[in-house]
Order: C-alpha cells, then sequence, then structure tokens
C-alpha cells in the first residue's frame, strides 16, 4: 500500500512539474502578476490556531488587512495599516510574552481615518460581500491623532507613544522618471499614487514635507493641479494601493513611509525608493490608546505594556522603525 501510496505521489508531483507554465506563457505571466499581489508575507499573519479552508486567490478574494480570527477574540487591534508587516511579528512576540493570548488575537490595519468610521459604527465592517462586528480594544495611530482623540472622547488616557518614522518617495525598481526629491513630484510628465487626505493622516505629514520642499506652490501642484488633472492618483489604503499600483505601472513614485518601502524591497518586489533629506522630511511618532468599553480591558493593558518592550521593537526594527526614547 505504501508503495502505491508513493508511486502515486510521484506520479502527482510528476504531473505537476509537466503542468508548470512555461516562462513568457500567459500563464506564467498570470502567476508572476498574482505574485505581486496582496497579502504579502506569504499570507502568514493570520495567527489562528486553527485556520481550516485556506482560501486566498488574489486579486479575486484576498482579504490582506484582517488578521487573526473572529471566532472569540481574547484581543482587538485597530491599529495603523503602514506597519502591518510589522504587526506579524509583534503579535507573534507578544503571544510569547503573555501565553494565554497567543492564537487569539484579531487585528486590522487599515488607515487611521478608515478604523475610525469603523468605531463609529460599532465595530460593524463590510469589504465585499461580508459584514462582520468586532469591537475593539486597542486603537493604533499617530500620536497627535491619538491625543486628539482621547481630548474629545474617542480614545481613553493614556496615550501610550513607541516608535517613530520617516517619509520617503516609493518608486518602481530602478527609479525609471529619474527623480531626485520631492520637487520633482511637480513635473509635468510625471504620475504620482498619493495618500487621500480625506482618509489617511500620512498626508498631512507628506504636505508639510511638500512645502518644506517647495512652498505651498509644490503642495498645491501635486495636492490640487494633478489630482484635477489626473496625473496624480489619491489612494484609500496607501500601504497597499501605492506599491500595488507603481509596480501596475499606473504612477511612476509615490510618498509613503520608509518602511514601506523596506518592506517591499525586503519582499523582492520591484520596488525603490528615495531618500528625503532630513530637513525636508516629516517624523512620525507611533502610539496606541484604549478605545472606550473596550471588551478586554486586561488583554489591552498588556498591549500598550507590551508595545514598549525590547521583544515589540526587535519586530519593527528590520523595517526601519526608531525607536521612541522613554
Amino acid at each position: 500500500m505504501n508503495r502505491l501510496l508513493l508511486a502515486a505521489g510521484g506520479l502527482l508531483l510528476s504531473a505537476a512539474a509537466a503542468l508548470a507554465a512555461p516562462p513568457g506563457s500567459p500563464a506564467a505571466k498570470l502567476e508572476a502578476a498574482e505574485a505581486l499581489y496582496p497579502p504579502w508575507q506569504g499570507g502568514t499573519n493570520s495567527g489562528a490556531p486553527a485556520p481550516g479552508l485556506v482560501f486566498t486567490v488574489p486579486p479575486a478574494d484576498s482579504m490582506a488587512d484582517f488578521h487573526g480570527s473572529l471566532d472569540n477574540p481574547a484581543l482587538v487591534l485597530y491599529a495603523s495599516g503602514n506597519y502591518f508587516f510589522a504587526m506579524r511579528g509583534m503579535v507573534r512576540a507578544f503571544g510569547e510574552a503573555y501565553p494565554a493570548y497567543r492564537g487569539h488575537v484579531f487585528y486590522e490595519t487599515l488607515p487611521p481615518g478608515l478604523l475610525m468610521k469603523q468605531i463609529a459604527a460599532g465595530g460593524t465592517v463590510t469589504s465585499g460581500n461580508l459584514t462582520f462586528t468586532v469591537k475593539p480594544d486597542v486603537m493604533m495611530a499617530e500620536q497627535r491623532a491619538s491625543e486628539a482623540w482621547v481630548k474629545d472622547g474617542q480614545l481613553v488616557a493614556p496615550v501610550v507613544s513607541f516608535a517613530t518614522n520617516e517619509l520617503t518617495i516609493m518608486v518602481p525598481a530602478g527609479n525609471p522618471a529619474h527623480i531626485g526629491g520631492l520637487a520633482d513630484l511637480a513635473r509635468p510628465d510625471l504620475t504620482l499614487v498619493m495618500p487621500n487626505p480625506a482618509f489617511e493622516g500620512v498626508a498631512r505629514q507628506i504636505r508639510a514635507s511638500l512645502v518644506k520642499a517647495g512652498g505651498e506652490a509644490l503642495a498645491k501642484s501635486v495636492y490640487e493641479t494633478k489630482v484635477s488633472d489626473g496625473t496624480a492618483i489619491l489612494t484609500r489604503i496607501h500601504h497597499r494601493q501605492t506599491p500595488l499600483f507603481l509596480m501596475q505601472g499606473l504612477g511612476q513614485a509615490g510618498v509613503t513611509w520608509t518602511s514601506e518601502a523596506l518592506f517591499q524591497e525586503q519582499q523582492g518586489h520591484p520596488i525603490s525608493h528615495v531618500a528625503i533629506p532630513a530637513d525636508q522630511n516629516t517624523t512620525a511618532i507611533y502610539s496606541a490608546a484604549m478605545v472606550p468599553g473596550a471588551p478586554h480591558v486586561e488583554a489591552a493593558r498588556a498591549w500598550l505594556e507590551f508595545i514598549r518592550s525590547d521583544a515589540a521593537f526587535a519586530a519593527m526594527a528590520p523595517f526601519g522603525f526608531k525607536r521612541l526614547a522613554q
């Protein structure tokens, strides 16, 4: 029996090898294109103890910014999407530090403006044809935003700050448009992919850097003139759409956080970046705070303590984050 099974297995492997798409064929091109779509990191961000049927078919069926199991989570995090790639390691390290929560953390990685809309909707969100409700324990966002939300009662003090990040210009590999700095983004021949100020907090920091580099004229050129004439695309989830649109040839540059460009490069995607000098750059301070009525208060407190730990920063450091001095 074992020999028969081994023989059958060999036949299946041989058949699979025989069916491998020839280089340059439409099937091979499809495989290459699908590899660029989220979820990245091999779809390993769930952390659910029993994943069951794994059905992820990019780009048709892929919920890249919802992580974990909705089956009685012990901790729910709403986290700014621009560090989704670090959250995997942070959540794993949290499970090692607090074994009771291992495999029972659900987290979302969407722009903070969208996450606050979900909070206002009672934790209910619809993605594609799926609607579900999951109320958060902790909201993770840029420090100034967190402090403002505490002030108006949408979050609960204290605001725990833990890491910093800086801006960069993300470009296709090889920088084919020969972009040298922020001032080049006003070029009429250049197509941009930029975060939408209506949804994404990073747009405010980007605008500040544009003003530093070229005054109000540069900021207006990028965020008004080029948007109105169609040479700048505004994203709703820049941490996914900016690199994807650049790889699809829909744009030649987009301003993102440095960590996002480094992650794409580490994934082997055809993405690079152009550094922004310190006198034109803007630094973000990442923070977290509890949400009023958090269902899992003790777990939330444990997370807020954990994010300042050596283990948490070890998960962030490979992507260029800097530790915030306490």
